[in-house]
């Protein structure tokens, strides 16, 4: 099958029998993941799904799953393909037949089990936000760079870098198509919490999640920001605020659905929505919304990049969609025109269907495995980093200390 190389946007696919096989067995790469809620299924279905679709140089192995509850961790194992059940992560670093940990765990929880995974010498593939803190996110950091000399290596699940027509977008910004990258706009809308009476599940509280949408949903438009560009944010100036102060305490919950379990309420101490301006690197000016009080728009992730020359925009909503405005042609033929992005020298996408037959939510993440995977293998530093990871977060906290400091413009630290 078809292959791409995410991490140099500019490659095309290529076919190809993986390396050192002939045709036999290839080695095995046992998977243990901790976690099997909504991050949890659609990361099952990618290392499902990666093997069949890409010609990977070893052959991933759903060897445990892991979560609290023997009966449910028992349940969605053999509903999503998974070998055996462990309810204890450190059990599960432990097995023999675990080569890669998978966490798809609420953040609080990111930090020690990525370390000590790194430490017993597995591979981590770890979802965002990184960590909850900075502090973690830095310890995060420094064992896998430990980690990396021993030859063991992490990266943090940024998935929508590997939405074909974003990679697309990176590919002609490093092509130099943009020219001087001028303005960065990015959102991300979701409104799936705006009712009042629905509950207080984990991702509202700080404790668990970190932030609100800030680190939810922000952290990826930040991050796919920083990944179009090749620049990072050096300053930030933002509002936060908390619509909903109170909300009904979750009796069930299940992906971003919930239900209440009465009367009783407690106290929501994350974000609602977070808005800030900011600088990059290369001197552009970017601005940034993340907010899950968004009515109507369920899952619009943004972006727009204007440059001296070009400028691209992006809308996950839209997820097979490029727009492309190219300045130098003239006025009389000059307008952004819709790129479909389902060609096979696109990004990733000869690896599936004919042309115009668009990919969904889902594949990003089979993406994201092949990549990993494929590093793996062949010894590569897996992009994003920890350290990719870190930067976000130093942007996240940037984010927190100029909101609770009246908007005062405030430095993202970079090291």
């Amino acid at each position: 099958m078809a292959q791409t190389d995410e991490a140099t946007p500019g490659s095309t696919p290529t076919p190809g029998p993986a390396p050192g096989t002939a045709g036999g067995e290839r080695p095995r790469l046992g998977i243990g993941m901790v976690g099997y809620a909504f991050m949890g299924r659609v990361h099952s279905q990618a290392w499902r799904s990666a093997p069949a679709f890409f010609d990977l140089p070893v052959r991933p192995v759903m060897a445990a799953l892991c979560g609290r509850s023997a009966e449910g961790t028992a349940r969605a194992a053999e509903q999503m393909g998974w070998a055996a059940v462990e309810t204890d992560w450190r059990e599960l670093i432990a097995r023999e037949d675990v080569d890669v940990v998978d966490i798809c765990t609420p953040g609080d929880s990111h930090a020690r089990i990525a370390i000590a995974a790194l430490e017993a010498g597995k591979h981590v593939l770890c979802e965002k936000p990184l960590a909850n803190t900075v502090a973690e996110a830095e310890a995060m950091a420094d064992a896998a760079r430990a980690a990396a000399a021993r030859g063991v290596h992490a990266m943090v699940a940024f998935n929508y870098r590997r939405v074909p027509a974003i990679a697309l977008a990176a590919r002609w910004v490093a092509e130099g198509r943009l020219g001087e990258i001028r303005h960065v706009r990015a959102q991300y809308l979701q409104d799936w919490i705006v009712d009042p009476d629905f509950p207080l599940v984990w991702r509202l509280r700080r404790e668990l999640a970190g932030s609100g949408a800030l680190g939810d949903i922000g952290a990826h438009i930040i991050d796919t920001a920083q990944f179009i560009t090749g620049q990072h944010l050096t300053q930030v100036s933002a509002l936060t605020e908390t619509f909903i102060t109170r909300r009904p305490l979750a009796e069930t919950s299940a992906g971003l659905s919930a239900g209440a379990g009465g009367a009783e309420t407690g106290e929501v101490d994350v974000d609602d929505a977070a808005l800030f301006i900011g600088r990059f690197s290369g001197g552009a000016l970017a601005s940034f919304e993340a907010t899950r009080f968004a009515t109507g728009r369920k899952n619009a992730l943004r972006i727009e990049i204007n440059g001296s020359a070009a400028s691209v925009a992006f809308d996950f909503e839209a997820m097979n969609e490029l727009w492309f405005h190219d300045h130098a042609l003239p006025a009389e033929e000059a307008g952004f025109r819709r790129v479909l992005v389902t060609e096979p020298g696109h990004p990733y996408a000869g690896a599936w269907w004919p042309p115009g037959h668009g990919l969904g939510y889902e594949h990003t993440f089979t993406h994201e495995v092949k990549d990993f995977v494929q590093a793996i293998a062949s010894g590569a530093a897996p992009s994003p980093s920890f350290d990719d990871g870190l930067r976000v977060q130093r942007v996240l906290a940037a984010v927190e200390r100029s909101a609770a400091d009246q908007s005062r413009l405030t430095a993202v630290r970079q090291t």
